[in-house]
């Protein structure tokens, strides 16, 4: 496959399209919320553990060396 570079006016595109603020194309339904505030309350005891456990993730990704290391 050829290597292509981009011109300069797709730079600025892409530049300005970076900046500007991510918003939802729509408001959540009331499903939506709903499901969220159940799932928020059903997994709120195990947010600290799971934190826990992708630090050590990291961690350890960290000082693999080869395929699996994390720059």
């Amino acid at each position: 496959m050829d290597h292509t570079e981009p011109d300069k006016a797709t730079e600025e595109d892409e530049l300005a399209e970076s900046n500007k603020e991510h918003v939802a194309d729509r408001a959540p339904t009331e499903d939506e919320e709903r499901s969220a505030d159940e799932s928020r309350e059903r997994y709120e005891d195990d947010a600290e553990s799971v934190a826990e456990h992708e630090r050590s993730m990291g961690e350890r990704g960290a000082s693999e060396k080869g395929e699996g290391r994390i720059p």
